[in-house]
């Protein structure tokens, strides 16, 4: 997997990029890549948690919003610092961190349509439109040997902060809002949301498609 290229061209990489090496200059030795994978997954669960809860008290979104921090932290730092300590390993880190990411975004969007502000159908859409994607992204890392990290000059980084901002709105804004449908604001959100990653999907496998068929033809 390392002579793949990683393409990540989003907002915030540059910026991140300074950040995440920062962080791993002034990591203790004894933390390990895979004690970060950890850590981003306790903090999804934290996320799933949070908005689980907040049908009982509103005061649970703030664990729902340390648990992206959390999650943020482990899951950019695990293969950041692998590498910045040139202790890679391309293929057990590779499964490891992807298969540990679909478990994370099922913790934390199933939290989110159990919770009172999103129906679980439209958590569970928004879960497979992610999904989608990013299995477009493994598919072009094994045919094109490209792994791209973004789209429309967003990655997951910008996607949590979109969700951070929709939690933040929910202390604010009545799940019984219904703005005249069976929805509410934030199901009408994250179904955009969900149909632009939809599209994304569509459009990227049509280029690759073409891409592919004038390779082989």
């Amino acid at each position: 997997m390392t002579s793949i290229p990683r393409i990540q061209q989003n907002i915030l990489a540059a910026n991140e990029r300074r950040l995440l090496n920062w962080l791993c200059w002034r990591l203790p030795a004894w933390v390990s890549p895979d004690m970060m994978t950890a850590l981003g997954f306790a903090g999804a669960l934290m996320v799933g948690v949070g908005y689980v809860l907040s049908g009982q008290h509103l005061a649970w979104l703030w664990l729902a919003l340390c648990g992206y921090l959390i999650n943020w932290f482990g899951d950019s730092l695990d293969g950041s610092l692998a590498r910045y300590r040139g202790i890679e390993r391309p293929k057990y880190g590779y499964f490891i961190d992807h298969s540990v990411d679909a478990l994370a975004i099922l913790a934390m969007l199933g939290g989110l349509g159990l919770g009172p502000f999103v129906e679980l159908e439209v958590a569970l859409l928004g879960l497979v439109a992610y999904l989608m994607l990013s299995i477009h992204t493994y598919l072009c890392a094994q045919v094109i040997d490209e792994f791209k990290l973004t789209y429309l000059a967003g990655g997951p980084t910008e996607l949590r902060l979109m969700l951070m901002a929709m939690t933040a709105a929910m202390f604010f804004i009545s799940p019984n809002n219904r703005l005249g449908t069976d929805l509410s604001a934030f199901d009408m959100f994250a179904l955009v949301v969900s149909a632009i990653l939809v599209a994304i999907f569509v459009a990227q496998t049509a280029s690759t498609a073409r891409t592919l068929a004038k390779r082989e033809s």
